[in-house]
C-alpha cells in the first residue's frame, strides 16, 4: 500500500511526495496506514515549509512590491463596499389575487 500526492506550482513545475504503508508480517494494515499518514504529514509539513521559507527570502528581497501588492483590487473593492441593487421600481412581490 502507498500514499502519494502531487504538488503542482504556479510555475508549472510538478513535486510528487510518496510514502509507502506496507505491512511487515503480522502488523495490522491500519496500523501501517496509520503510520503512513502520520509520515505524508510531516513530509508536507517539511516540503511547505521550506517553500514558504523561500517565499518569505523572495519577499525580503524587495519589500515594496510585496506591501503594494496590486492597487487596483484594492481600489475595486473599496468602490463596492456596501453596493447593492436598489430599483426605485415597485416591490418584486406578486399581489395576492382577489378572490
Amino acid at each position: 500500500m502507498e500514499l502519494s500526492g502531487e504538488y503542482v506550482g504556479c510555475d508549472g513545475e510538478s513535486r510528487r511526495l510518496q510514502v509507502s504503508c506496507e505491512a511487515s508480517g503480522d502488523a495490522d494494515p491500519l496500523q501501517s496506514l496509520a503510520a503512513g499518514v502520520a509520515q505524508m504529514k510531516e513530509l508536507v509539513a517539511e516540503f511547505f515549509g521550506s517553500l514558504v521559507e523561500q517565499d518569505a527570502q523572495g519577499m525580503a528581497a524587495d519589500p515594496d512590491d510585496a506591501l503594494d501588492g496590486d492597487g487596483e483590487d484594492d481600489a475595486e473593492d473599496e468602490n463596492n463596499i456596501g453596493s447593492r441593487t436598489h430599483s426605485d421600481g415597485p416591490s418584486a412581490k406578486r399581489p395576492k389575487p382577489t378572490s
